[in-house]
């Protein structure tokens, strides 16, 4: 596409990275801005592109998960973030975990490579006034691009916070006290570290976190967790047993000790290839760093835990997107204008990239002149879509991982030669939605006019 004006990317995370790639993959130039290593986020810790600053996991591998199933249509329409996970990948039981270091290396490598993608390290403070322009800066977006973009959507930008976890050091543990296993023995059984608690071990450890020193939020900022993300003390806070019943459950888990379940576990999982590192699954909080040692190095085979970061939690921006983006996921009031990624109200790694495929997709079809369908419903991607244009319930719209919840119901049954109706189980559905969206999506790729690049 010779002669045209390179298209604008605010952001070098997940999202921004992979509709870049996915643009000069085109033919399309593109001016990629980057504020590092001018300026960090409170969570950044590298001057990598696509860092991931939360988790090194992209979740579950299982295609009868939601995620799952995105992760694989994903892999069926060429995602490039994707595909250097795998190369990246660290075992995980039925997820996908990365080197994190490495993947950042590869994601960085690849833009590098890429002649049509022009990098920009500036802090950009407002969104550009004219040009096709996307802006994928994520969950933790400047204050003054943030306040520009507030003053565009005429209301202040919606927001909750989210939470990271501790990681520790492998060394630093007793490993006669921990196990290496996953759940029911998924994966090859040893991707997980375990700490088993008996019922006076978990009463004193859920005690501590109660009593634990936490930052406050300032004044005019209103806590608004993500469910699925909360920090352990706000769940010890709903009841002494939701930890036991939340990322403590000790099912599945038999301690090679006894041959039973634990009363509680603490799960680790590994954070690289090496495992020189442990990340304490569920563990996001907002104790206070010293409260933080001092409680989780009570736990059996911490007492001598490193730390090599600590749980923290940090503020969320995020658009409301039903009533702000169009059916063609441009802005409301500007068709050259795009959102992508964590700032439009996707959660998660694999959510914000397939946030990105979604928006890529779409610049290519108004570069060409041409409307472009959106993905069936039926489909992973159809159904973060469905998210994004907030399904008809505009008034409760509030940041989401994709879940099944998001997927049109299946038809009814048709009746068997008896006349009687089977009814489903859980399974035999998950069955059926994958099997649908897999032809769904095969049928409108091949009918895009996008497969072909």
């Amino acid at each position: 596409m010779a002669g045209r004006a390179p298209v604008t990317v605010i952001g070098g995370g997940l999202a921004g990275c992979e509709l870049a790639l996915q643009l000069a993959s085109r033919g399309v130039a593109v001016r990629l801005y980057e504020q590092k290593p001018l300026r960090r986020t409170p969570a950044q810790n590298s001057d990598a592109l696509a860092e991931m600053v939360c988790s090194n996991s992209f979740r579950s591998a299982n295609v009868q998960n939601a995620i799952g199933l995105l992760k694989q249509e994903m892999r069926a329409v060429g995602s490039r973030v994707m595909q250097a996970a795998e190369r990246c990948a660290v075992p995980a039981g039925d997820a996908l975990a990365v080197d994190r270091d490495l993947f950042a290396a590869d994601m960085t490598a690849q833009i590098a490579a890429e002649p049509l993608i022009e990098v920009l390290h500036e802090v950009v403070h407002e969104v550009p006034r004219e040009g096709l322009t996307i802006v994928a800066t994520g969950p933790l977006t400047g204050p003054e691009l943030a306040a520009d973009i507030a003053r565009l959507a005429g209301r202040e930008s919606l927001y909750f916070y989210d939470a990271i976890a501790p990681i520790v050091d492998n060394d630093s543990l007793d490993w006669s006290i921990l196990w290496r296993a996953s759940r029911y023995g998924k994966g090859d059984g040893a991707d997980y570290a375990n700490i088993p608690l008996n019922k006076a071990e978990y009463e004193a450890f859920v005690a501590g976190i109660d009593a634990g020193e936490k930052l406050v939020p300032r004044e005019f900022e209103e806590p608004k967790y993500f469910e699925g993300c909360l920090p352990i003390e706000v769940m010890v806070a709903r009841g002494p047993l939701t930890l036991a019943h939340g990322p403590m459950k000790p099912v599945g888990l038999d301690d090679p000790r006894t041959g039973r379940w634990p009363y509680a576990v603490v799960q680790l999982r590994m954070e690289n290839r090496e495992a020189s590192a442990w990340n304490m699954v569920g563990f996001q909080t907002r104790l206070k760093y010293p409260d933080q040692k001092r409680i989780f190095s009570s736990l059996p085979g911490m007492q001598n835990a490193e730390f090599l970061r600590f749980g923290s939690v940090h503020r969320n921006t995020y658009l409301h997107a039903p009533t702000l983006l169009t059916d063609d996921l441009c802005w409301h009031d500007r068709p050259d204008l795009f959102f992508a990624g964590q700032i439009t109200g996707v959660e998660g790694y694999v959510e914000s990239t397939a946030c990105g495929l979604l928006i890529a997709w779409q610049v290519m079809a108004r570069l060409e002149g041409r409307k472009l369908a959106p993905p069936p419903p039926t489909t992973a991607f159809g159904a973060l879509r469905r998210h994004l244009r907030g399904d008809g319930i505009y008034g409760n719209y509030v940041p989401s991982n994709l879940n099944w919840s998001l997927f049109p119901e299946l038809p009814p049954p048709e009746p068997g030669a008896n006349g009687k109706i089977r009814k489903l189980g859980k399974g035999d559905k998950r069955v059926l939605l994958v099997a649908r969206a897999e032809a769904d999506l095969a049928a409108w790729w091949a009918s895009s006019g996008l497969s072909g690049a």
